[in-house]
């Protein structure tokens, strides 16, 4: 009786033994990896109920819940997005939740994207949920902003327009006074039109510059992009601009009348703001292409006459004209 009795009782061990292997070390049962978010505030028994639903462990939720009491390091439960590779078990589950890296959700406004591109882009992104609001031109700050998956494309446009918002706060006290803008809104319209206007980041402060010496004197901008922006909303224009656009006198076209066009041509940078709000000290009026993805400067219309006819010649060389 007595070996019956430690039989039965090394059996039992034995069972239980193997019942807690399945439960916390042994591969989950899923058959490929899956992602579970976790909300905020979600706590071990929770989450225990969520992956019990999602049948990413063996057994029932209390008996996971009751075991990582017991076996788990009690730290808490992170909020977010985690990505469970195909058969992880229980206890590396539970470890990921509480000490792995969620899944960083991210997406990308460019310097000088315009409002129609970042609108497509929201609309477009599956993991995204609810209606793309109207996007105000020049209302977004390029840069990458995280994302929780089914969050929605209203809360990520507020925060895309809120880091607009603080960026101008914070540069526009710091301004110089040297360009003849007298409001935030001012300041974005120019820096949109740099923006668009150089890819060469160095270049930005010159650029404003001009424009900024320009203004001073009731000089017309004689922008490109202003010209392309009512045609495309600032997406590439993909050929030359014709000479009716030139023509066309509609509030952007700043070849047809001096000062600022009606509003931004695309949602500028921190750095062509600060451009603006700093620009280069300078005498020159003009600029034009080098042919290496930068410009040349001139104080005069006859340098800058001579430095078209180099550019022209550059371009006829390459037959592009």
């Amino acid at each position: 009786m007595r070996r019956l009795l430690v039989f039965g009782a090394a059996a039992f061990i034995l069972a239980a033994l193997a019942a807690l292997y399945i439960l916390w070390w042994a591969s989950g049962p899923k058959p490929g990896p899956h992602s579970i978010i976790v909300e905020e505030g979600s706590t071990l028994s929770s989450v225990s109920r969520q992956l019990a639903r999602e049948g990413a462990i063996p057994g029932t939720a209390r008996s996971y819940s009751l075991i990582a009491r017991i076996l788990g390091s009690g730290d808490p439960i992170q909020a977010g997005e985690f990505e469970i590779p195909k058969g992880m078990g229980g206890a590396a589950i539970l470890d990921l939740l509480q000490h792995g890296k969620p899944v960083q959700r991210l997406i990308t406004v460019t310097e000088g994207m315009p409002s129609v591109i970042v609108a497509e882009k929201l609309a477009t992104n599956g993991y995204l949920s609810g209606a793309v609001p109207a996007i105000d031109e020049g209302s977004v700050l390029p840069d990458s902003y995280g994302y929780k998956r089914g969050e929605a494309r209203s809360a990520v446009l507020s925060r895309m327009q809120s880091a607009m918002k603080k960026t101008i706060a914070q540069l526009w006290p710091k301004r110089s006074y040297a360009c003849p803008i007298v409001t935030t809104e001012q300041a974005v319209i120019l820096a949109s039109i740099v923006e668009k206007e150089t890819g060469k980041a160095a270049e930005r402060p010159m650029i404003a510059g001009v424009y900024c010496n320009r203004l001073k004197i009731g000089m017309k901008l004689d922008a490109d992009p202003t010209v392309i922006y009512p045609v495309t909303k600032g997406k590439p224009l993909g050929r030359r601009i014709r000479r009716s656009e030139l023509m066309d006198d509609n509030g952007y076209n700043t070849y047809r009348r001096a000062g600022l066009p009606a509003g931004p041509i695309a949602n500028p940078g921190r750095d062509s703001i600060a451009a603006v709000l700093n620009p280069a000290s300078t005498k020159a009026l003009y600029f034009v292409a080098d042919g290496t993805g930068g410009h040349v400067f001139a104080n005069t219309l006859a340098e800058h006459q001579a430095n078209v006819a180099k550019w022209y010649a550059l371009r006829r060389q390459r037959g592009e004209m």
